[in-house]
């Protein structure tokens, strides 16, 4: 299961939301200087159900970028 409250990233997520005024952010983290992970942070619960249906998203916006040898990015 996922960890709740704070984890290694958090604060990192927390500088993104704020500095962006963002309602959520996802902050993954490939290889960083304190592993591998990632946070979410969501201002209500709605957006907070709404992210696994906008992950799945993008996962196949990558792995359709990558299948056909492009970038994938945030045009959308």
């Amino acid at each position: 299961m996922a960890e709740v409250g704070p984890g290694k990233y958090d604060d990192e997520c927390t500088q993104a939301r704020m500095s962006t005024g963002a309602d959520a952010v996802i902050l993954l983290i490939v290889g960083g200087n304190r592993g591998h992970g990632f946070s979410v942070q969501c201002v209500n619960e709605d957006l907070q159900n709404f992210l696994p249906m906008l992950l799945r998203d993008v996962a196949l916006s990558i792995e359709e970028a990558a299948t056909q040898g492009t970038a994938a990015n945030d045009n959308d």
